[in-house]
């Protein structure tokens, strides 16, 4: 049984501990050595999304089309915006943007890692990409304590991994903080909750989590300082979603 040690109280949720080490980064196997793709770790600074001015504040968000903004609720208040080098790629950009009376401001730009072979706009199982789309973000957790998110937040030693990714760099950390996406979970339960409303075939525990410098299964990783800065950033009370892709898709 999971016990939230911040935020909102859960539904107590069970889970074998071995299927809770599969949870993350696209709910399938185990993470172990696979072949390695040159270029697929970033070497810090920007990942070549295109630079936007903020010297006047933009009132829809920067880099989305209309396919994509309409996805956006109208309530929401804070967009963690994921832009994928390209299609295939496992590398990506992370901007966390608010919305205030002047138009949308943004945060830090943050190098990051998604899916070993990119994206797409039907994630199934295994398919070693990450899904395309607009999810909220309403839960978080991690293997160390909170780092003051007002999320619920879920600490749990289940969170612990081991073993090697793509590139054969070690795995263990990568869930010191996690903040589930909402793709195929039931939201407001722990990121452990296996409950999958599309089918185990549709895969989930799709996560931001802590870069282990490697694509994942079907997450997105940012550095350790930069998952902590974002967990103390998401307010519940702003309706948080992360709007994910390649640029490409993003501009549809």
């Amino acid at each position: 049984m999971i016990t939230p040690t911040h935020g909102a109280v859960r539904r107590p949720v069970a889970v074998l501990a071995a299927a809770l080490l599969l949870a993350g980064c696209g709910g399938g196997g185990a993470m172990t050595t696979a072949d390695q793709q040159p270029g697929a770790t970033p070497q810090g600074g920007s990942t070549g999304a295109p630079r936007v001015s903020m010297d006047v504040a933009p009132q829809q968000l920067p880099g989305l089309g209309p396919k994509t903004l309409a996805q956006v609720p109208q309530k929401t208040r804070q967009a963690v915006v994921v832009t994928g080098r390209g299609k295939n790629s496992p590398i990506s950009t992370v901007v966390l943007y608010e919305r205030t009376e002047s138009g949308w401001q943004a945060g830090a730009s943050w190098p990051a890692h998604n899916a070993l072979k990119g994206w797409t706009d039907h994630h199934v199982l295994e398919d070693l990409r990450s899904p395309i789309g607009v999810y909220a973000l309403t839960d978080a957790g991690g293997l160390l304590p909170d780092p003051g998110a007002s999320l619920p937040y879920d600490q749990s030693s289940a969170f612990t991994i081991g073993g090697k990714g793509f590139e054969g760099e070690p795995l263990a950390g990568s869930f010191d903080y996690v903040i589930a996406i909402n793709y195929n979970r039931k939201a407001g339960t722990t990121p452990l909750d296996w409950t999958r409303p599309l089918g185990a075939d549709r895969g989930g525990g799709i996560w931001l989590h802590v870069d282990h410098e490697g694509p994942t299964h079907g997450c997105v990783s940012l550095r350790k300082e930069h998952m902590k800065a974002l967990l103390r950033a998401l307010d519940p009370d702003r309706d948080p979603v992360i709007v994910m892709g390649d640029a490409a898709a993003l501009r549809r």
